[in-house]
């Protein structure tokens, strides 16, 4: 069996991939700071270390062909426009870390997950935005922090080509969403968040909605994802690619969407205070169906039902979780 390694697969996106590249009958290595939290990983061996360290990193490439790189300090927007030092810093030290690793170690091939926070502000200044094109990404103006250094790494990532010789590949998500994701607690993406206050809501109440909700984005589920990894980690393309859909809709109407799968009439507040990050975002698909023709087919409205029931399912629960109930003794 190849042998791939997983990075950030103690996270949503990362946890996923594992179960896929298992199902397809790679030997898989899983590494994260914690567990999965929602459900026991099917790795074949999952390791908990810090890749910020040098030492860990060239330790967990040993034999490995195939290395999808997700390992990344992040979260929603209330996260990622509040903590540039920190997110910047860790993700600097993973990510260089990573790049070192995999040369030492002669990983065959290196995907790194960046992000469409690459792309320059001031092309996103509208709800109407035009959607975002590959070639977009440069003069740079990305987003503060997280989307600077998401930038650079993909820069790293073709000079790792140029001068190392190893086939890199570098994907740009789009807002990621699906069931087993974050929730709650402050690093939650917009879809995750508007269904807990949904689920939360009673019929006929309110919920807090920020910004004006006029601001627009593309969502992508999470099994067109892990299926796009896959076909881009096999394909012979080396430059960035966009990864989501180009179905662009408000922040209003995803609260609409999840206010219809729950049966509810749900009014919404308004907290201009808090943050928003761009005013719109979409992905230009064009690219992705020329080199993997393939692009993520889920509509946001079939992708959120499984997602707001399992949200839906989770906060009925005693709020003791998984994890801290046992299931963890099995990778451990």
């Amino acid at each position: 069996m190849k042998t791939v390694l997983v990075t950030g697969a103690g996270g949503f996106i990362g946890h996923h991939l594992v179960n896929y590249l298992v199902g397809r009958g790679y030997w898989v290595r899983a590494v994260d700071l914690k567990y999965p939290q929602f459900q026991e990983s099917r790795a074949h061996e999952f390791i908990r270390c810090d890749l910020r360290l040098h030492d860990a990193c060239q330790s967990v490439t040993q034999g490995m062909e195939e290395v999808y790189h997700l390992a990344a300090d992040m979260g929603g927007i209330g996260f990622i426009s509040g903590s540039h030092a920190e997110i910047t810093l860790n993700n600097t030290l993973i990510s260089a870390h990573m790049a070192k690793a995999a040369r030492d170690s002669k990983v065959g091939r290196f995907l790194f997950s960046s992000s469409a926070c690459i792309y320059p502000t001031n092309l996103q200044t509208s709800p109407d935005v035009t959607p975002l094109r590959e070639d977009m990404a440069w003069p740079a103006l990305p987003e503060e922090g997280y989307g600077l250094e998401k930038i650079y790494m993909e820069k790293l990532c073709q000079y790792m080509t140029e001068d190392w010789n190893i086939p890199t590949r570098v994907v740009r998500f789009h807002n990621v969403y699906g069931p087993l994701g974050t929730y709650e607690g402050g690093r939650e993406k917009a879809p995750a968040a508007i269904c807990r206050k949904v689920a939360l809501c009673p019929d006929g109440g309110e919920i807090e909605v920020w910004g004006d909700g006029l601001q627009t984005r593309s969502f992508m589920y999470i099994d067109d994802c892990v299926e796009g990894l896959f076909r881009l980690m096999q394909s012979d393309y080396g430059a960035p690619l966009n990864l989501g859909t180009d179905e662009m809709i408000s922040i209003n109407d995803l609260v609409e969407i999840a206010a219809e799968i729950a049966g509810k009439q749900v009014a919404k507040r308004y907290d201009r205070s808090k943050p928003q990050g761009v005013r719109g975002r979409n992905s230009d698909n064009a690219l992705i169906r020329q080199v993997l023709h393939w692009e993520p087919r889920t509509s946001i409205r079939e992708g959120l039902v499984p997602t707001y029931r399992w949200i839906e399912a989770e906060l009925a629960r005693p709020r003791e979780s998984a994890r801290e109930s046992g299931v963890l003794h099995a990778a451990e």
